[in-house]
């Protein structure tokens, strides 16, 4: 009798921890996401401040309003000495500034998202290791990839503002949004997010490989422990972020001609390559603003991923 009594209260006990365990569990991983997702954020806040105005100098090569970096730098200080009110430092700013409301809006959303994305995919790729084993390059770009996928929703719209602000006399991020939904409907806020999905699907599996790769390689001759070493990690972020540029900036070339183009005028990807080769001159039509790109990059990048770095040490020290 005395045996059952101990039995059932051990198995009793057995359910309780298991029970715990599962609440412990479910609550830690949603402290994972909340953090993956703040850290995220916090990295893309850095990059927007960091590589807007050489983003700026892109997509107006891109779009053909300038014939290359230096005649986009030299329009936009023409246009800042030309304005009648402030100085022209100030004005300046403003003009590589342009359009900066729509990605600082969407930055953080889009960042928190990719990072959170990664997280997961690094999980799925995973689900079948033992704890604690290394991913392998291979699995690094497929969790990168599997980012891309929520990333596109939440970009895409963002982005069509964003171009349709450097390229055009609208001047707020509402006043473009309403323009875009006049002209072409709700739907035209999401136009060039199938090109979205095709530059950024293999240029985030490149992107994240590349850093943690990179970052491997760096650490190995370092010697900071659980320390970060900032270094080390604004030069692989720097590393990641030209690599993938190189390879999806010809897709990002007909992204822009896409979503920059009139709402009216519907073309698909098709006939917007085939008119960049056309027009441009053929291979090289696809790599207008490729220098202010991998300027943009490099800084940008490493902003961006020692502020997620930052955020996610921040958040072990605290403990949280």
């Amino acid at each position: 009798m005395s045996s059952d009594i101990v039995l059932e209260e051990g198995t009793l006990m057995k359910e309780e921890e298991l029970t715990l365990e599962t609440k412990t569990s479910g609550t830690g991983g949603l402290r994972d996401n909340l953090k993956s997702l703040a850290a995220g954020g916090v990295g893309g806040v850095c990059a927007v401040l960091t590589g807007h105005p050489f983003d700026l100098v892109k997509v107006r090569c891109q779009n053909g309003q300038a014939k290359g970096a230096g005649d986009a730098v030299a329009t936009i200080l023409k246009e800042a000495r030309a304005a009648t009110s402030g100085t022209f430092l100030a004005n300046s700013v403003k003009g590589f500034y342009k359009g900066v409301i729509p990605p600082l809006l969407g930055v953080t959303p889009i960042f928190a998202v990719s990072f959170w994305g990664y997280d997961v995919g690094k999980k799925i790729v995973s689900r079948n290791e033992m704890a604690g084993t290394p991913l392998t390059t291979s699995q690094m770009a497929t969790a990168g990839f599997i980012s891309a996928i929520p990333t596109t929703l939440v970009m895409a719209p963002t982005e069509r503002i964003k171009v349709v602000l450097q390229t055009s006399s609208s001047n707020s991020f509402v006043e473009a949004a309403k323009r875009l939904v006049h002209e072409g409907g709700v739907q035209s806020l999401f136009k060039g997010s199938l090109a979205t999905l095709a530059r950024d699907g293999p240029g985030s599996a490149l992107y994240f490989a590349s850093y943690e790769v990179c970052k491997k390689m760096l650490n190995k001759n370092s010697s900071t422990g659980d320390e970060i070493n900032i270094t080390n990690v604004c030069i692989s972020g720097g590393v990641a972020g030209m690599s993938m540029w190189l390879v999806v900036f010809p897709i990002d070339t007909i992204k822009t001609k896409l979503q920059a183009s009139a709402g009216q005028h519907k073309q698909s990807m098709v006939e917007a390559t085939k008119e960049i080769y056309r027009i441009r001159g053929g291979i090289k039509g696809f790599f207008p603003g490729l220098g202010p790109a991998l300027l943009r990059s490099f800084p940008a990048n490493a902003a961006t991923f020692l502020g997620v770095e930052l955020t996610h040490s921040l958040f072990k020290k605290l403990n949280v």
